[in-house]
């Protein structure tokens, strides 16, 4: 027997398994670039009743290949409450589905067109000036180095077949089909991606290392390692993302336990449907068909699974809400977001959307505040102050969600989204800012008996009514962005001319001795105030107008 080259073999394996992950997180970021904007809404619209929720799991997994990214992103909605439990689970049964594709991309013969793939896709990527045709190249660059990472695997483990100790672990494996599962289960945690997993195992058993009932055990305990990912996911979320993500390990948990009972069952039944003898070695040493059957076997677990499962969804949803009852230790957060989130950019974009809009809201509650303490001459600094103080929190707090987000590999649109969002969150906390400014003019007014004159007050009364009006419209007019609608932005000019106008009545009034100092200068503060009120509600419609000249230059 030849002493064994253990420097090739795993430089092989690390090289290999590290071109295998690199190629299908870059063939996922490819496809969910193109395909990201409808992600939000297949998930969020499509989810009505479980066999739904199961057919959407099964196809945006299949689109963005990978479910740990689907389970994360629906821990992720449950945790930002637009989905609730039952949803939840059938859309991860249907992600365990759509993660098998993976598995029979691998079992087809088309590792020779590793090499011209990474050739055309480095091209697409690296020259195209077509954002589209990029992502294009990024997903054929993806594919390419998945396979190629995967020859790079098979022929490392070649030697180990001359190898006593290996041998004689996988016949272990073959006779022992639940301590194969548990290292499948094992070998999924540490990697973090069951695919990759799955790919380690069509490789060793293509090579002869594996037999069947062996790689069959292992792909099982590979579907119980795979929940790992949402689990983690889920620590910091809430009860119910907890819950979502427990019901995922339950679901292939209970599903692998009672599989492994039948295996042989499972074995035969997918041998008879399989074209090629499972066994049948060729002339260079590997076995030719093993890797439909390791995919097959794949697949059928997962769909008996979610057949067996579906009619009892309320049941294991009760299950999970007896397991998981609290929320004990958890920091409480003002936002529904959850950095996992930042796997999927579209959707991540969405959600910090709807945050803004809860934002935007707070703002409108700040000036309706700040009228009826102008208006009907009270304070009402204190609730003011309240809300400042959540406003300034949800600032940071989005902010460093975007930042988060910038830092991922996202496309050009979910780019000049994020630039469209800090602007926005910016304006709106400055707008918190001014209003928090004139409350605290208002309660030094009432502190120190200052009142302003009858016309005095008619002008801040207008003025503060074209305000709150021109904030509103602007405002609404982000959050439902409608197709049809016509942004005005006339009350910005109007709201500039009140100020000029006030201030020389302000000045008549001053030499005419109607109005001492004091009260002008607290007079020209707040006008002030509501005019620099006005300039940022303007910058708000300007970003809108900013971003529909982008999205007809990417028609």
């Amino acid at each position: 027997m030849h002493e064994l080259n253990w420097a090739n073999i795993i430089f092989g394996l690390i090289g290999g398994l590290g071109l295998f992950l690199y190629g299908m997180k870059l063939m996922s970021e490819g496809l969910q670039k193109t395909a990201g904007s409808s992600l939000k809404l297949i998930i969020e619209k499509f989810t009505s009743n479980r066999f739904i929720g199961v057919a959407v799991g099964t196809l945006v997994t299949v689109i963005i290949q990978s479910s740990s990214a689907t389970t994360v992103m629906v821990v992720s909605f449950v945790n930002a409450g637009l989905m609730n439990l039952f949803q939840a689970l059938s859309v991860v049964l249907g992600a365990n589905i759509g993660t098998t594709i993976t598995a029979q991309l691998i079992a087809f013969k088309i590792t020779k067109f590793a090499l011209p793939a990474i050739g055309i896709g480095v091209a697409l990527a690296l020259f195209s000036k077509n954002p589209k045709k990029k992502y294009y190249g990024e997903i054929i660059l993806g594919f390419g180095l998945l396979f190629f990472g995967l020859t790079t695997m098979k022929h490392a483990f070649i030697p180990l077949k001359e190898a006593e100790e290996f041998a004689q672990l996988f016949v272990y494996f073959s006779r022992n089909p639940i301590a194969a599962a548990a290292a499948g289960a094992l070998l999924t945690v540490i990697v973090q991606s069951s695919s990759a997993t799955l790919g380690i195992t069509i490789a060793m058993a293509s090579t002869g290392l594996l037999d069947f009932p062996a790689a069959a055990a292992l792909v099982l305990g590979e579907n119980i390692g795979t929940t790992i990912t949402a689990n983690l996911a889920a620590l910091g979320g809430s009860r119910t993302a907890k819950q979502a993500a427990f019901g995922h390990f339950l679901f292939n948990f209970f599903g692998v336990c009672y599989m492994l009972i039948f295996l042989n069952v499972l074995i035969h039944f997918v041998e008879l449907y399989t074209p090629g003898n499972v066994d049948f070695v060729a002339a260079d040493g590997t076995k030719p068909y093993i890797a439909r059957h390791i995919a097959n076997l794949h697949t059928t677990f997962n769909i008996l699974n979610m057949i067996i499962f579906l009619p009892f969804l309320h049941i294991l949803a009760k299950l999970c809400e007896k397991i998981i009852k609290s929320d004990t230790g958890q920091k409480a957060k003002l936002l529904k977001l959850d950095t996992n989130m930042v796997k999927t950019p579209s959707i991540a974009v969405g959600q910090a959307k709807r945050e803004v809009v809860h934002m935007s809201q707070i703002t409108i509650d700040m000036l309706d505040l700040v009228k009826a303490s102008l208006i009907t001459n009270t304070s009402k600094i204190k609730e003011i102050k309240s809300l400042e103080s959540k406003l300034d929190k949800m600032n940071h707090e989005l902010s460093a969600f975007l930042t988060l987000l910038t830092q991922q590999n996202i496309s050009e649109n979910t780019s000049h989204l994020i630039d469209d969002l800090s602007h926005v969150i910016h304006n709106l906390e400055k707008i918190g800012d001014q209003s928090e400014n004139i409350a605290r003019f208002k309660e030094k007014m009432l502190k120190k008996d200052i009142k302003f004159s009858g016309d005095a007050e008619k002008e801040i009364e207008n003025m503060i009514v074209t305000v709150v009006q021109f904030t509103n419209h602007v405002i609404k007019f982000y959050n439902e962005m409608p197709e049809d609608g016509q942004l005005n932005t006339d009350d910005e000019d109007v709201i500039d001319a009140m100020r000029k106008k006030f201030k020389k009545n302000h000045m008549k009034r001053l030499s005419q001795g109607s109005c001492d100092i004091n009260t002008g200068l607290i007079f020209v503060d707040i006008i002030n105030n509501m005019e620099k009120i006005g300039d940022h509600v303007y910058n708000i419609a300007q970003v809108m107008e900013y971003s529909k000249v982008n999205r007809l230059k990417n028609i």
